[in-house]
């Protein structure tokens, strides 16, 4: 991975603009979306296909007929009913 260092200000609002360069060297273009996300210190913008792939990835092993929800929601249910007991 190549490292391409360029300093922004934030602006207005918030605003970034990402430098013509850097738009260049990884193909961004006007209306294309990117996904921010703070990592210690630092802030890390990532195509919203980078970041989808890498959560698919990270749940590769479900089966897809298991629902990582109604396992949480029946998790949830379960601590309920433990702490209704313990009353």
């Amino acid at each position: 991975m190549t490292e391409n260092l360029n300093e922004v200000q934030v602006g207005a609002q918030g605003r970034l603009v990402i430098p013509a360069a850097l738009r260049k060297s990884l193909r961004l273009e006007q209306g294309d979306r990117l996904v921010a996300r703070q990592v210690g210190d630092g802030l890390v913008l990532e195509r919203r296909e980078v970041v989808i792939k890498r959560l698919q990835g990270l749940f590769a092993h479900v089966p897809r007929d298991v629902s990582l929800v109604d396992e949480l929601i029946a998790e949830r249910r379960e601590d309920a009913v433990r702490e209704v007991e313990k009353a």
